[in-house]
Parts: C-alpha cells; structure tokens; sequence
C-alpha cells in the first residue's frame, strides 16, 4: 500500500524555479508519493520567502514511467526526458514504478509585487499570519503567536478579537501585532516592497 502524504497552508520550490513559477512557465509541481493538499490555496516558498499564493485545479497521480512530455511541459520542462532526470536529482532512487503526484495550479497573487498602499500591503490577515509564523518564530511573543494561530483560523481582525478578547474594541490589538510582523518581515527582506523601490528611481 502505497503511503499518503498531506501539504498544509505552504509548499516549496526551488530557487531556481521561481522565474518560471511567477512568469506562467511553471503551471504545476510534480511530487514523489501520493500527496495530497489538504486546502485548495497555498503559499508558495522559494528562496527563503514567499513568492505567491496559488489555487490548486486538479490533483492526480500516475507512475513515474506513466509521465509524458504534457506532464513535463506543464512542470515548466521541455519534455519528458528532462523532467525525469530533474526528479532523479530531487529523489535519489526514485524507481519507475514508483507513483508520482502532479498538482497544477494558478497563481491568484504574486508576493514577489507587494503594493504598499493597500491594508498590509495587500496580504490577508490569514495569509500575513501564516507568512509570520513561518519565518519569525524566534521573534515572537507567546501573546503575537497565540494571535496568529487564531487569524490563520479566521482569517478576520473582527473574530480573531471576538475569540480572544471577547470585545470588539481590542481589534487594535491585533492590528498592532499584524503590523508589527509586517514591519519584520519586511526588515529582514522576506517580504519586499516593490512599489517602494520603484518610486525612489523616479524621484
């Protein structure tokens, strides 16, 4: 029997993988085993950040003899032969006969083209909190990371201060700790300010 293996919230790609991810190129990833997403969006990681948020349309499995140039093409490779020379590299010994999972996606929001003028740059409170508890775990209070857990839950300012401080007047308080990962996550580069940049070239 062939071992299940479940994807949260995140998935990594390679680096070098990132251009053809955020140009189109790249439109699915093919995995070892019989892997499935647990929710039909994720965050994508490359390179040490987040580099877009994709929705997944289909999900399924073949043998890695049973894979074909669409399959590599769909991947972001030229054909067949690369593709499996790239998941041998990846997964030493994988054999033949052993099943493969291939997850094609959109992207339905680049992280690499952060607009700074929107409410935390364009990031749900959900999404801002899981990119933090990912990448600032050493940073954070007990109380900010018991604030995160809840908006990755509800995704909503209103509830998460609903559910932990049983008022809507401390809403404050959890906006203060989502701008304050923010202001992290954007210190150490992990999140980019694109927009930011562009408007120093023109002054």
């Amino acid at each position: 029997m062939v071992e299940k293996k479940f994807l949260g919230r995140h998935i990594m790609i390679k680096g070098k993988y990132i251009d053809d991810l955020l140009s189109g190129k790249k439109k699915a990833t093919i995995r070892k085993g019989i892997v499935i997403p647990k929710y039909k969006e994720m965050i994508v990681h490359g390179g040490g950040r987040p580099v877009a948020k994709i929705r997944i349309n289909k999900v399924y499995h073949k043998k890695l003899k049973e894979l074909n140039d669409n399959d590599a093409i769909k991947d972001g490779f030229k054909n067949k032969a690369e593709l499996i020379k790239a998941l041998e590299t990846v997964y030493p010994g994988i054999k033949p006969d052993d099943w493969v999972t291939i997850i094609e996606f959109d992207i339905i929001q680049r992280l690499d083209n952060i607009k700074s003028k929107e409410p935390y740059m364009g990031l749900t409170p959900g999404d801002l909190a899981r990119i933090a508890l990912r990448y600032l775990q050493d940073e954070l209070t007990e109380k900010d990371r018991k604030i995160l857990l809840d908006l990755t839950r509800t995704n909503s300012i209103r509830a998460t201060a609903l559910r932990l401080f049983n008022s809507l007047e401390k809403r404050y308080i959890v906006r203060k700790t989502l701008k304050k990962v923010l202001r992290k996550l954007l210190e150490r580069g992990i999140i980019k300010n694109t927009e930011k940049k562009n408007n120093r070239r023109t002054i």
